[in-house]
């Protein structure tokens, strides 16, 4: 068999005028076009000023998906060992032992993972409340959605443990922007302690 099929441009029966070899140069002889048919842009368009990089409110579903399935997994953790212990202390076997292990592996797992969603979506929430309200996204809203979300979510528990889960929240934030202004490396951190201490 020859190779110049490879050559000529696709046809469905019907003849097809030669053209000289300088005017075909296919991209590939399993895709028998022309290449100048192709466009050059970028394949996705950010409007004209647009930052490259997603927003608080486009990360905040990500961040509430991850958020409930690692509560999930430490919740199912948690559940299979207090489950094996209570199996044990109770002296099961068989399939009752293995429905109870199931049970609490189910019913830990889920709670965990409502609690770890939850909070997600109150921190996501304040995040982008702040963002459209101040205009700017930036750490201060990663420490004020925090502080927030911390507040909010131990308000029914009255007002010494509120206070309590605000400064829990302000401080993981606090921790969480700190690592990102360093960048995880003790060098800069040191810099940083130097500067304005």
């Amino acid at each position: 068999m020859s190779d110049d099929y490879l050559s000529k441009p696709l046809s469905f029966g019907a003849p097809t005028p030669a053209l000289p070899s300088q005017q075909i140069q296919p991209l590939s002889p399993y895709l028998n076009y022309d290449t100048r048919y192709l466009q050059t842009q970028p394949e996705f368009i950010f409007p004209e000023g647009a930052s490259k990089q997603r927003g608080r409110f486009e990360l905040a579903f990500s961040q509430i998906g991850s958020s409930a399935m690692i509560g999930a997994s430490i919740g199912g953790v948690a559940g299979f060992y207090n489950g094996v212990r209570a199996t044990t202390l109770a002296s099961q076997t068989g399939k009752l032992r293995r429905t109870q292990l199931l049970n609490h592996v189910m019913k830990q797992g889920a709670a965990t993972a409502n609690t770890l969603g939850t909070l997600a979506v109150m921190y996501s929430a304040f995040g982008v409340l702040l963002q459209y309200a101040r205009g700017e996204d930036d750490d201060i809203n990663t420490i004020a959605a925090g502080g927030a979300t911390g507040l909010l979510y131990k308000s029914t528990a009255g007002l010494r443990k509120c206070a309590m889960g605000g400064g829990i929240g302000l401080a993981l934030s606090s921790l969480y922007v700190l690592w990102n202004v360093t960048g995880g490396s003790s060098k800069k951190l040191k810099e940083l302690r130097s500067q304005y201490m």
